[in-house]
């Protein structure tokens, strides 16, 4: 059932992005493949280029804008009835869509979540304080988004074409992970949450997210937050 959009925001990833381009199109359920190249550096457009396949688009950034800009981008050029957001490394695996999409298949969830951190999948052990930093995060979005998340990082992501036709992304950098978080919340849609592998990589072998990151994605939970979103819908009455 080919079904899926997939989103790919590259980066200077020519070391893993055509194993990963490979590895989505081995999926039954990928119907398109968008890479959004954001300005890369390195050798990251002549590798997709190199994988041939008519399920592929590429786009190319006039320059390096940012992972929310790079998906803003994708997210208006997806034909299919679902979108999952894909990084371009190798740390997600594609071989888990069915698994995403079981709760969307079946009419019981309208986003889906995949979390490192449930029971059931493994996950390479790395980063202590990464960990420390996503429960921060994830808790501090559950509080003002009252959903109870246990991955509001995760890159998995997969939405139904209605949910994200309803939203307007503004963040262009890694603030798209709470502030996309905080508007389905606001919109009431059915979110599930299923576990999911994690192969992390280190700085040395690519890693880009920082504690700058994490800071930004801290100011994103209480912009984006519904009781922020009223009091500025009660200021401009």
């Amino acid at each position: 059932m080919k079904c899926l959009s997939v989103i790919v925001p590259c980066y200077n990833e020519e070391g893993s992005v055509a194993t990963l381009l490979e590895r989505v199109l081995g999926s039954p359920y990928t119907a398109e493949v968008i890479v959004v190249d954001d300005g890369s550096t390195d050798g990251s457009v002549e590798c997709v280029r190199k994988v041939v396949d008519p399920r592929i688009r590429l786009i190319e950034q006039p320059h390096n804008m940012g992972k929310g800009a790079a998906l803003r981008r994708g997210f208006r050029e997806a034909t299919a009835d679902f979108v999952v957001v894909q990084d371009a490394d190798l740390e997600y695996d594609p071989a888990e869509y069915g698994h995403l999409l079981e709760p969307l298949l079946d009419g019981r969830a309208d986003v889906v979540f995949g979390s490192r951190f449930l029971s059931g999948r493994p996950h390479r052990v790395l980063y202590y304080w990464h960990y420390v930093g996503n429960r921060l995060l994830t808790t501090a979005s559950n509080m003002l988004t009252n959903l109870n998340l246990t991955d509001m990082e995760t890159c998995y992501k997969v939405f139904s074409r209605e949910v994200l036709d309803s939203i307007e992304i503004e963040q262009d950098r890694f603030g798209f992970e709470p502030e996309i978080t905080a508007k389905v919340a606001r919109g009431k849609w059915r979110v599930f949450e299923v576990s999911i592998s994690y192969s992390g990589r280190t700085y040395a072998e690519g890693k880009k997210i920082g504690w700058r990151d994490g800071v930004q994605a801290a100011r994103c939970i209480v912009k984006y937050s519904p009781l922020a979103a009223r009091l500025r819908s009660s200021r401009s009455r």
